[in-house]
């Protein structure tokens, strides 16, 4: 399902303007997005948690070259989801 095919169902299952729901899903991922970078958790009840992890500095190779080479410690994001939505994909399959 791609964003447009999220704001079409949110717009047809409210009344909405799609305008006005692209507009909030934008909102949203902007949200999410900044509180990431600034090392902020976000946490969703029912749905999951958007949180910065921390990855150690490793060693890495190039096998293009045969060298190796110093991968720095680096924080990247992660979802982890909910129990309960765990549960309901798990029901669906």
């Amino acid at each position: 399902m791609t964003k447009a095919e999220i704001v079409s169902k949110i717009s047809n299952n409210l009344g909405l303007e799609k305008n006005e729901v692209l507009a909030t899903v934008e909102n949203l991922m902007t949200e999410i997005k900044d509180s990431l970078k600034n090392g902020e958790n976000v946490y969703m009840r029912g749905f999951g948690s958007f949180i910065v992890k921390k990855r150690a500095e490793k060693t890495g190779r190039n096998i293009s070259k045969n060298t190796t080479i110093r991968i720095p410690a680096h924080h990247i994001p992660s979802f982890k989801p909910a129990k309960v939505f765990i549960d309901d994909v798990k029901k669906n399959n």
